[in-house]
């Protein structure tokens, strides 16, 4: 048995996807041999997250402004919006360098069986975006929420715009997968080989 200080930062470790309690356990174990300043830095760095991170303005990507550096950026192609379910795919899709469009992230996805529904996600702005887009690309997880959510946005979209290009990426990812998981050359293809939805 740790003493209680350690047991509590074990089961602060165990909330984070993925970790475990034998993980948990050498993190915790690890920052109690790290010198003070390195976990006061540590500490500093969690705080700060919380205490400056915020959602993007125009497209709710995760920023420290009112407006993120991409959508700052005029050098992009502001009339072709990549939709995506959370920031990590933004970064996934950053790292191909193959996309020099702007993004839209919807911070989830459309969930029946969680109690998500279209209300809860960053939608009512991609609709107002897509007025001065030329095309949109539904770039949501080939799982059930992520195609669910891709059929709602499209038909949304049509119905408003009803000459605006909507594509979907598709080859590269397959069902099940998830975006923030591919490779660099896997996102490339997908992008390279979207395709209009409904074909």
């Amino acid at each position: 048995m740790y003493p209680t200080s350690l047991e509590n930062l074990i089961e602060c470790f165990r909330r984070l996807p993925g970790v475990g309690e034998k993980t948990a356990e050498r993190y915790a174990l690890l920052i109690s041999e790290e010198s003070e300043e390195d976990v006061r830095q540590f500490a500093d760095a969690l705080i700060q997250v919380k205490a400056k991170l915020t959602h993007c303005s125009v497209c709710g990507n995760l920023s420290e402004e009112s407006e993120c550096e991409i959508c700052k950026d005029t050098s992009r192609n502001h009339r072709q919006i990549f939709v995506v379910a959370s920031p990590r795919d933004v970064i996934a899709m950053e790292r191909t360098n193959e996309y020099h469009g702007v993004y839209h992230v919807l911070n989830g996805l459309i969930s029946s069986s969680k109690g998500i529904m279209p209300e809860h996600l960053n939608i009512d702005s991609l609709v107002k975006r897509a007025a001065q887009a030329d095309e949109i690309i539904l770039a949501t997880n080939a799982t059930i929420d992520g195609e669910t959510t891709s059929m709602y946005l499209d038909r949304l979209l049509k119905q408003k715009y009803p000459n605006i290009l909507i594509t979907r990426i598709a080859h590269g990812l397959p069902s099940g997968g998830m975006l923030d998981y591919a490779d660099e050359m896997t996102l490339t293809h997908a992008l390279t080989d979207r395709r209009k939805m409904g074909q």
